[in-house]
């Protein structure tokens, strides 16, 4: 399995960057956290999202011990198991921080994990998004946790004009902060990207589909960046793009059992 990859987080028109990206070629890990819960409270949820997910997958796959603070779900595939774990210590770690200042702070999260026997496992929890580029045509793989999709799943039209584009209803470091877990056939020549709504709200499928079609890896990156903020884009804008060069898999399923097409 080759992977081009690359990250890139800019703070935008914001005062700070709350905002923190993970791309791990060697893991098969890519991950974006957007912080919520003012300056401080949002960049300390947001790095501790990403350590958290970052140390559990690292020592997993170093053969180390290692503690998975939950049960494994039996419905779900090891590496599935391993997203949705993942998630859990992250959101475990930034409640163990909220008290004082940063009493408020939470972090969405997009985490993007491909093996070549599983296919790609995606897991997420609150707005950020993953999309796949497959033959000129990109497809939305994550669903929203916000006020406005839960609207539009429920039969309601938010209008052009909803006020309230911003509210989140999962975000590690709450209540309700259960990720789904999906999993995802991988093809040679697919582009993911992983992203914050700072782009995902400013650019349509269409112009995203044409920029991540942009090689290599980093240079998708920075006009992906550089087009959100020409779109007016008020936040940080954080992206991760994963292009699949060569995807070799193995003769049997592996552990997670074969790839499920979308």
């Amino acid at each position: 399995m080759k992977l081009d990859a690359s990250a890139l987080t800019v703070t935008g028109r914001r005062a700070s960057n709350q905002d923190a990206v993970c791309s791990r070629p060697e893991l098969g890990l890519f991950v974006v956290a957007d912080g919520m819960g003012g300056y401080e409270g949002g960049e300390i949820a947001s790095r501790l999202a990403i350590e958290a997910i970052e140390e559990l997958v690292g020592r997993t796959a170093s053969g180390c011990d290692v503690f998975w603070p939950l049960g494994i779900d039996l419905a779900l595939g090891p590496l599935e198991n391993e997203v949705a774990v993942a998630t859990a210590l992250a959101n475990q770690r930034i409640i163990a921080q909220r008290r004082g200042a940063l009493a408020q702070m939470g972090s969405t999260i997009a985490v993007l994990r491909i093996d070549p026997r599983a296919g790609a496992i995606l897991g997420h929890v609150g707005d950020s998004r993953i999309y796949r580029l497959r033959g000129g045509t990109l497809a939305r793989l994550t669903d929203d946790h916000s006020l406005v999709m839960e609207l539009i799943a429920s039969g309601h039209d938010p209008g052009p004009d909803f006020p309230w584009t911003n509210v989140v209803t999962r975000a590690l470091g709450t209540r309700s902060s259960d990720a789904d877990i999906a999993r995802r056939e991988v093809r040679p020549g697919d582009v993911f990207l992983v992203c914050s709504d700072g782009l995902s709200g400013v650019l349509d499928d269409a112009r995203i589909a044409q920029l991540l079609a942009v090689v290599p890896a980093t240079a998708a990156c920075r006009a992906l960046v550089d087009a959100a903020y020409a779109a007016g884009s008020k936040d940080n804008i954080s992206v991760v793009v994963v292009r699949v060069e060569d995807y070799s898999t193995s003769s049997s399923p592996g552990p997670s059992g074969p790839a499920r097409s979308p």
